[in-house]
Formats: structure tokens, sequence, C-alpha cells
């Protein structure tokens, strides 16, 4: 087993690749020993890449830059299907808008005061009548 002192380090800008994507395909391209994590060079972003060996070749960072076009694709398609779509893990903590920020409905505070927590630890709203 190396050492990490025999450990090679190299850096490949962040851009194009996801970094879930470079994650979980690093160890597949260049062992077992083979890491990646966020890095800053020189202000710009990137991946630091430690391997006992070569980094990635050019095919390889191209298939990964053509997996993580897929991921953000597959992310947006996600993103864009109305929640209602996909089954809620929680269904009884749906959240329920009370207020939207920037409201100016002075009529909803009217009856109230303040939050006060109850002796559980939790705040409720507490009326003024």
């Amino acid at each position: 087993m190396s050492s990490s002192s025999e450990m090679n380090k190299y850096w490949i800008p962040h851009l194009d690749i996801h970094k879930k994507v470079i994650t979980q395909e690093l160890q597949y391209y260049l062992g077992p020993q083979a890491t990646v994590r966020p890095f800053t060079r020189e202000g710009e972003d990137g991946f630091l890449i430690t391997t006992p060996g070569p980094c990635l070749s050019d095919e390889q960072i191209d298939d990964i830059c053509v997996k993580s076009k897929e991921m953000w694709e597959r992310q947006a398609a996600a993103r864009a299907q109305p929640n209602q779509e996909k089954p809620l893990k929680r269904p009884l903590h749906q959240p329920v808008l009370i207020s939207k920020a920037g409201s100016n409905d002075s009529s909803r505070r009217r009856g109230t005061d303040r939050w006060r927590n109850d002796s559980g630890g939790r705040y409720e709203e507490r009326s003024r009548d």
C-alpha cells in the first residue's frame, strides 16, 4: 500500500464537471486509492485528485463531462416536475403557507402579539385577546 508521500496530486477545473459524478467515477478510472475533493487553485474552483498513478486521460475527463451534463439535465427535469407528482416521504408534514414574505396584510397580525416559547421548547403565536 502506498503512503501519502508517494501519491501524485493533480488539479482540474470544475468547468462542466458535476461534483457527484467525478466523486462516483474517479475510483473506477484511477483505482481504489484515488481521491477527489473540491480545491481552489489561484482563485479558480476545481478538483484536487490524489492518485498513485497518472491522472485522468482526456477521454476519461470527456466521459465525466458527458455524464455530468446528463446529471444536470436529470436534476433540471426533476425540478420542473410539480411537487404533487412525486410522493412526499412524510405526507403529514406538508408545509402550509401562512403568509408570504413582503405581504402587507396587517389584518392577519392584528390579533397576535409575539411568539412565545411554551414549556416544551416549541414556539407558538400568543393572542392579545
